[in-house]
């Protein structure tokens, strides 16, 4: 089974299709393709355990198992009973099915995943006398369905849990950013891991740490442990124990600084926390202190940041935003300044011109990823322009 073909759909967030497929290019995955948050490809069993430990922009590694098209709901339940279940993994296992359905054949959309669901217990009951357990929470199989019209894909979801719970991430704030979020800001801002990288509101630390590992070589995942791949009865130990143990987790003298602080010193204890996990921990330099405090640490760099969006009552986040554009032009001059954020108004509290936009999602708040180049000059290089949104 290690060596069969499978068409594998990596699932990425909305906007981050086009990093995700540079991230496999590089991996060495060229014939690839861009679906609507994912990007598709052939491999075996064996890239599956890679693709899985390697990708730092994806959020689940999915098998295809079935594809057929139907013309009424039970259709689904008979193409389903087809498939021989018991070959993929045991009955004391538990399942859940999850996916999206944008068909018009169903009135609920939860109602294809129950007869799958059904259908896999009735296959299990027929051949083994017994049925696997349903558990929609932390499931050890979990299937895939997706469902466009009339077309149904089935998939086993190889992660299981998203590939955002990489392990490392023991302390947490109160708006965490998401990790694969935070690989993703790192690769859309074209940071050529060469220069300095800052974070001045690093919160529990996730932008630092990415930047370290992807610095350091190391992958997002190597502390994880848990994947969905491990309950296949495919699962072969020998060869995840090979992938798993290549890893080179030596940390290396870095020519360039990574370095962080937050005005809360709660939050830069639990960054140094998280930290420690790593050997390459104590090279990264965070304090307690405001943004304004901060000195840039070469005449060059990338500085990628998660402000307060002003979710919070009481909140002055316009003033903390127009704070923020006054220190990036008198002491970031020569850096790129990254900022994510879904407040529009502070944004523009800002006050410079971004030399880029890009739509992205925070969790579910639509956010606006902006680039503002630091440079040397006049008052009126900085004021505020109009450049288009980038949609993708």
């Amino acid at each position: 089974m290690m060596e069969n073909k499978y068409t594998i759909t990596v699932k990425t967030f909305y906007g981050a299709e086009e990093v995700l497929q540079e991230e496999l290019n590089e991996l060495g995955y060229t014939d690839t393709k861009i679906l609507n948050r994912a990007v598709q490809l052939e491999g075996t069993m064996k890239d599956v355990y890679f693709l899985n430990l390697h990708l730092r922009c994806a959020l689940h590694v999915l098998i295809q198992i079935a594809d057929f098209r139907i013309r009424e709901e039970k259709d689904i339940y008979k193409e389903a009973l087809k498939i021989d279940w018991t070959s993929f993994f045991d009955v004391n296992k538990t399942i859940a099915v999850r996916g999206a359905v944008q068909s018009s054949i169903f009135k609920h959309s939860k109602f294809p995943m129950l007869l799958i669901k059904d259908a896999i217990a009735d296959t299990f009951r027929n051949k083994t006398g017994e049925r696997p357990n349903v558990e929609t929470k932390v499931p050890q199989i979990v299937i895939d369905v997706y469902i466009r019209n009339n077309d149904v894909v089935l998939s086993l979801n190889t992660s299981g849990a998203p590939l955002f719970q990489r392990g490392y991430r023991t302390e947490t704030g109160l708006a965490p950013l998401n990790e694969v979020t935070a690989a993703i800001l790192l690769r859309m801002s074209g940071w050529d891991r060469k220069s300095d990288f800052m974070d001045p509101f690093c919160g529990s630390g996730t932008l630092l740490i990415e930047a370290a590992l992807l610095a350091h070589g190391i992958p997002s995942n190597a502390e994880r442990t848990h994947y969905a791949f491990k309950n296949l009865k495919s699962y072969d130990a020998a060869v995840w124990n090979e992938l798993f143990e290549a890893i080179d987790r030596r940390p290396k003298k870095l020519p360039f600084t990574i370095s962080g602080s937050d005005i809360n010193s709660d939050m830069v204890l639990k960054t140094r926390r998280n930290l420690r996990i790593f050997p390459f921990g104590r090279f990264i330099e965070v304090k307690t202190a405001g943004f304004h405090e901060v000195k840039k640490t070469a005449p060059k760099g990338v500085l990628i940041s998660n402000p307060p969006y002003g979710e919070r009552i009481g909140e002055n986040v316009e003033e903390l935003y127009k704070e923020l554009g006054d220190w990036f032009k008198s002491e970031m001059q020569g850096w790129d300044c990254w900022i994510i954020s879904s407040n529009e108004d502070a944004l523009k509290s800002i006050g410079l011109k971004p030399d880029k936009k890009i739509k992205l999602f925070n969790g579910d708040l639509e956010c606006s990823y902006r680039k503002y180049k630091i440079f040397d000059g006049s008052r009126k290089d900085f004021v505020t322009g109009g450049d288009k949104e980038i949609e993708k």
